[in-house]
């Protein structure tokens, strides 16, 4: 084949996206923009450039649509020692499907979907196809200060959605939604309950839809499962414009070993290890991106970057985190191999995921990266010059993990428990948590956050009141998966909506209403969000008793009163308790799990409580209150 001279721009058509700072920077593995270079691009004079990273192949030619899927019509020339090959197709048009024939050192001829493909064939086909992202945005205003509420001093409530199993029609339960047609009641859900922010699980082009999205295929492709690039754009401009903010789950973890994506993608271990102790994933049986290659660094990080700048996400929460970390993450001895310098770190990931952190915040400093992350690895959430990982956020495992835990008690044993509860303020503040409820909680056999609870009926939906006041009390920031918000009774299900009917239930609209009281309040009272993330946010106060399960604390704030937050995890209701506070004067009841209009008893303070001059459990003044039954309270100084 012709040898293209290295400028990559003596194309006979002129038609070359790179230059040599690109293939410099793909090469050097810092390369962010990739999107814009690699992959099928349509032309202003007409047809598309074409251009992969297939280092150790022998040939590469593009098939597809345009040139009646023959193998020797368009081949691609290398790019100089790149690795890249390159082509310009004059046939080509938006719309066509296409894919990489790669002939490899051994003569066997792969078809391979393009890995930087805009957009793909519906699933289960697998074709990749050339498609122009050109769209009109109408979400100015949101992005022009959206850096406020990426702050970490911002309330930030977010709404977990998996697309396919938020809302399908009971008549067609086998169609799945589009990001169309849900845009509308979403965002009256999601404006209704008071949330600041939507997760989607992941939309990125994946083959198996029982996956959720976590065994990705198209890292810069949505999946066309819910409808065309462009009808994504207009969901989440839709809930921009709304003022609701979009979070992206994105796997850089480990990909599935489908033929046609990343495996094995030029004949060799390209993408991943060739060796299985260090490129196979025992969980997931799939595998593991080489992150010690310079030019999979560069693919992974313009991933990310082509969601925040093509779709405008507000945020990246990145999967399995823990994973990426360790070598011998869930491997038995014997199975993993240990870093140069002996030890069980994965050094090559956790350089990548610093560098990811710093090249999205150094181009989006109005967004957030979120890990999800399950050990006591130090610094996930710290800046890279302070020497962590440098995430905004980090989800906060071991709350939901111990949380849960105490939940699930009765309630005469809970007293032995109590530590449960209190543990976390030993590492509250170590990191910049998000506390979640999500997916992960509700699925194989865990059943429903509703049936986690323990008691009659009655006790089944205080106790979900009271794990929500706690939730949203607590510093931190807030995740809540979809069907929690109405207390759905069954685990989650992919393959079927959530039960809408529920609703119908007064217990249920009890929990609802109090999940949009709760994000209200929470985004109204600066003490509840604005120092979630400092020390001086949060205090112990009495009573703090585990005999009678009765729990307390002040939140503070810079700009505004505290508010006292008690607790009671017994049925029993609690009289004349002395709770410790910072102030005098009269201490208005904002909110009660137990009011009548959530389901509950009715046991409360008539409003609020006058603040006696009597010292308690080291604060100036104190409250006498009346608690409610596995009841939650939330007073603030008028």
């Amino acid at each position: 084949m012709k040898q293209v001279k290295n400028d990559a721009l003596s194309l006979a058509e002129g038609s070359s996206l790179l230059t040599n700072d690109d293939l410099y920077w793909f090469n050097e593995g810092t390369h962010r923009k990739l999107s814009l270079k690699l992959g099928a691009h349509l032309m202003p004079d007409g047809g598309a450039t074409f251009a992969v990273w297939a280092p150790n192949a022998l040939g590469v030619s593009v098939v597809g649509d345009f040139n009646g899927w023959q193998r020797d019509v368009d081949p691609l020339s290398p790019v100089g020692t790149s690795g890249i090959w390159e082509t310009h197709v004059g046939a080509a048009h938006h719309g066509d499907i296409y894919k990489f024939a790669i002939t490899t050192q051994a003569g066997v001829v792969l078809d391979k979907a393009d890995p930087f493909a805009l957009c793909s064939e519906v699933p289960p086909l697998t074709g990749s196809v050339i498609w122009d992202l050109g769209y009109e945005w109408h979400d100015q205003e949101w992005m022009k200060d959206r850096g406020a509420g990426a702050s970490l001093s911002a309330p930030a409530s977010t709404y977990e959605v998996h697309l396919g199993s938020w809302r399908r029609d009971p008549n067609e339960p086998w169609r799945l939604a589009s990001y169309s047609n849900i845009a509308e009641p979403l965002i009256e859900h999601v404006l209704a309950h008071g949330f600041t922010h939507v997760e989607f699980m992941p939309l990125m082009e994946h083959p198996f839809y029982g996956s959720w999205g976590y065994q990705t295929t198209g890292y810069f492709a949505p999946t066309r499962r819910y409808g065309d690039p462009q009808d994504l754009m207009n969901l989440i401009d839709r809930l921009h414009r709304a003022g609701i903010g979009v979070v992206f789950d994105w796997v850089p973890s480990h990909f599935p070993a489908d033929a046609f994506a990343l495996a094995e993608f030029d004949g060799t271990h390209l993408f991943e290890h060739a060796d299985l102790r260090l490129g196979f994933h025992p969980d997931w049986k799939s595998l593991i991106f080489n992150y010690g290659r310079h030019e999979v660094r560069s693919f992974l990080a313009s991933s990310a970057e082509h969601w925040l700048s093509a779709y405008h996400v507000d945020a990246i929460r990145v999967d399995a985190v823990a994973s990426m970390l360790y070598r011998d993450y869930s491997r038995a001895p014997g199975e993993w191999i240990p870093n140069a310098e002996g030890g069980r770190e994965n050094l090559e990931a956790i350089e990548f995921l610093r560098q990811l952190n710093i090249g999205v915040y150094a181009d989006h400093p109005d967004v957030q990266t979120i890990a999800e992350e399950s050990t006591a690895f130090s610094g996930i959430s710290r800046p890279v010059h302070q020497g962590g990982v440098g995430f905004g956020l980090k989800w906060d495992m071991g709350w939901m993990h111990d949380t849960l835990e105490y939940f699930s008690h009765d309630s005469l044993y809970r007293r032995h428990h109590h530590g449960e509860l209190t543990f976390r303020s030993v590492y509250a503040f170590s990191e910049n948590f998000v506390l979640p409820l999500s997916h992960d909680e509700v699925v194989y056999g865990k059943g429903s956050l509703l049936r986690k609870m323990p008691g009659d009926d009655w006790q089944r939906f205080a106790n979900l009141r009271l794990l929500y006041g706690l939730q949203f009390t607590q510093p931190g920031k807030k995740l809540l998966f979809m069907g929690g918000e109405f207390a759905q009774s069954a685990e989650w299900n992919h393959e079927s909506g959530l039960d809408w009917s529920a609703l119908e239930d007064p217990r249920h609209a009890g929990i609802s209403q109090w999940v949009s009281d709760l994000n209200r309040v929470y985004r109204d009272t600066p003490a509840l969000h604005e120092l979630d993330c400092d020390p001086r946010g949060f205090a112990w106060t009495g009573p703090n008793d585990p005999e009678s399960s009765l729990l307390s604390y002040v939140r503070y704030s810079n700009s505004g009163a505290p508010a006292l937050i008690v607790c009671n995890f017994t049925p029993v209701p609690r009289h004349n308790c002395l709770a410790g506070v910072p102030v005098g004067g009269f201490w208005q009841e904002i909110l009660n799990s137990d009011a009548q209009v959530y389901g509950g008893s009715g046991i409360g303070n008539f409003g609020g409580v006058e603040a006696r001059v009597v010292p308690a459990y080291d604060m100036p003044r104190s409250l006498n209150l009346s608690v409610p039954p596995l009841g939650c309270l939330i007073l603030v100084p008028r």
